[in-house]
């Protein structure tokens, strides 16, 4: 408040608003300007790095192109000489492609068209070079498509073109990556110039905001918060007085206003003494009870009821808690005998201090306890269901696992056993003083023994790969994408796109690798999928794997609960093993459009 008693000055807030405004305006605007400059500046250098890497890449190509022309020199035959066309062909196609993009642009390779003074000078010198070696190379793939089998003579001409030009297109090469080099560093050494000017100019604003418009301010907002001060002072000092005053009288209306305010806020309300007889029942109890006037005594708890049990109940309630209070659900009766819920409050009372008495306050709730008792039978009845789907799962995962013991079982026996029964008898049948044929053993038996190696490792390999437990879960879907991909033909790919190589609880890993696995040979046996991709990434506190196929997909939501263990098995285990590990998993389809399945555990 101010000396007068008036708020702050209207024109002082005003002003103060303008200031704030300007201040606030001119710190946005001074980050906008320096957002537009530093991209106008990035937009023009966003390019130097692909320009570096396609000159640089330039060297390597003639490089290559040379090697490849020499390498004619030691094939004769047509085959051979085809493979070496066409890829001096390819590479020959990439040079010039390169060569002419760097000069003139190109969108789809990401190089602008401008080049400066110098640049230009340097490719003005090394295109003749470049022409040269461009001729002799496009002649030779001309006579050997005319004559796969020319001799090397008929070319020698041409190869020494390219061998004595290389060297030069080399080093006038280096020159020109040097020079786009050297171009890079001064649009960074300008950027850093003018990145340092913005922000000494934005420090230079918020000096002068703080100089001229918040430390002002601030002292006048002290000076104000005084005054304020002092007038609470004041006020506290006549509520005080007014609290002395008004002391008694809130002492006699005390006990009439919780009085008032339970009658209030109630349906039914009576009144009975410490021994059960009612001294006073409201209006509402009367007609709900169908009550007429009370002349004589009557027992609060024969006026609920007329069932014995019942009434002993509200008797014991009121003889335990009549000095304590108590609060909860009794069950009552009317007339007609219709059974009927109340939810109660006894409430120790004293109207005088030396008479006691209960205060029964009450409201009806027979629908929500019938609603309630609905809701638990109907949470008994979810619950059975819940237990015997459980049942039907649990048999299922005993009968897979006894599929697959029968399984690993007969791989060992038809396998690996019958192969280590061979070798037993191929051994014994050795005949040491018969040289040629044990050496023809001996080497049939290495291929067994090899053979057997192989069988133990895919047995292994299907029950938990040795990559699991030894360097964790990304080694693991590697191998697994790779052998999977080698059995099936199908291209599986397996992309690492955060690098995340930690290790996690053994358990984790397993039923992870279980879900992949199982997304996997779902995309392979029902989904009619060419490719699958297996995409891995993970942030800070989550792990997150896609498996993604271009299958003929599905509806998800037509897929049928599993009630009665018909079918939809592999989804169900899926689901029990990430909720097991505290992960979520997240199926998206569409019909022609194929099927992603999303992991997220926690890490």
């Amino acid at each position: 408040m101010t000396k007068n008693g008036n708020s702050l000055d209207q024109r002082t807030f005003d002003k103060l608003s303008r200031l704030y405004i300007i201040a606030l305006s001119t710190i946005a605007l001074s980050v906008v300007i320096s957002q537009v400059l530093v991209r106008n500046h990035l937009e023009t250098q966003k390019s130097d790095s692909t320009v570096i890497n396609v000159a640089g890449r330039q060297r390597m190509l003639s490089q290559k192109l040379t090697k490849e022309i020499v390498s004619l020199s030691d094939y004769s035959d047509k085959k051979n000489r085809l493979l070496l066309k066409n890829k001096i062909s390819e590479t020959l196609y990439l040079w010039q492609l390169s060569h002419h993009a760097l000069q003139k642009g190109n969108d789809s390779l990401g190089l602008p068209e401008h080049n400066s003074d110098k640049i230009k000078s340097e490719f003005k010198a090394i295109n003749p070079v470049f022409n040269t070696i461009e001729k002799a190379a496009k002649s030779i793939v001309k006579k050997i498509s005319q004559n796969p089998t020319i001799p090397i003579d008929a070319l020698t001409s041409e190869i020494k073109k390219v061998t004595h030009n290389e060297g030069s297109f080399l080093l006038m090469m280096d020159e020109i990556v040097n020079q786009y080099n050297v171009e890079a560093d001064k649009k960074i050494a300008w950027l850093k110039k003018l990145e340092f000017l913005l922000m000494s100019f934005t420090l230079i604003i918020l000096l002068g905001e703080f100089l001229f418009i918040f430390w002002p301010t601030a002292k006048s907002v002290k000076a104000t918060l005084s005054e304020l001060l002092s007038a609470e002072k004041r006020a506290k000092k006549m509520a005080f007085d007014a609290d002395e005053l008004s002391l008694s009288k809130e002492k006699s209306i005390k006990e009439l206003r919780a009085f008032s305010h339970a009658i209030d806020e109630t349906l039914l309300f009576a009144r009975v003494s410490p021994s059960g007889n009612l001294i006073h029942i409201g209006n509402k109890f009367s007609r709900l009870f169908r009550l007429s006037n009370l002349k004589n005594e009557v027992l609060f708890w024969n006026v609920l009821s007329k069932n014995e049990n019942e009434q002993l109940v509200i008797e014991s309630l009121i003889n335990k808690y009549k000095k304590t209070g108590w609060q909860g659900e009794v069950k009552a009766t009317i007339k007609g005998n219709i059974d009927i819920w109340l939810e109660m409050s006894l409430v120790p009372y004293r109207p005088t201090e030396d008479r006691s008495e209960l205060l029964i306050i009450a409201s009806e709730i027979t629908d929500r306890k019938a609603a309630q008792i609905e809701v638990e039978r109907l949470t008994e009845e979810s619950f059975e269901e819940k237990m015997s789907q459980q049942k039907i799962i649990s048999s299922k995962i005993i009968e897979n696992q006894e599929k697959e013991q029968n399984r690993i079982a007969k791989d060992v026996h038809d396998g690996i056993g019958q192969m280590l029964t061979g070798l037993k008898y191929n051994l014994e049948s050795i005949n040491m003083n018969d040289i040629e044929k044990t050496t023809l053993k001996i080497e049939h038996l290495k291929e067994l023994t090899t053979n057997i190696i192989k069988g133990v490792r895919t047995a292994t390999f299907n029950l938990t790969p040795p990559e699991l437990s030894d360097h964790g879960i990304v080694p693991a879907i590697t191998k697994l994408t790779h052998e999977l991909g080698r059995l099936t033909g199908k291209e599986i790919i397996f992309f690492n796109k955060t690098d995340f190589n930690e290790r996690l609880d053994s358990l984790v890993e397993i039923n992870i690798y279980r879900i992949v696995q199982e997304a996997i040979n779902n995309a392979i046996k029902y989904a009619d999928s060419s490719h699958i991709l297996v995409s891995l990434s993970h942030s800070q506190n989550i792990l997150s794997i896609n498996i993604d196929d271009d299958g003929q997909g599905f509806e998800p939501s037509k897929v049928k609960k599993v009630k009665n263990g018909d079918g939809g098995m592999g989804m169900t285990f899926m689901k029990e093993r990430i909720k097991y590990i505290n992960g979520r998993l997240f199926l998206n389809s569409e019909l022609g459009e194929g099927t992603r399945v999303t992991l997220n555990i926690p890490i």
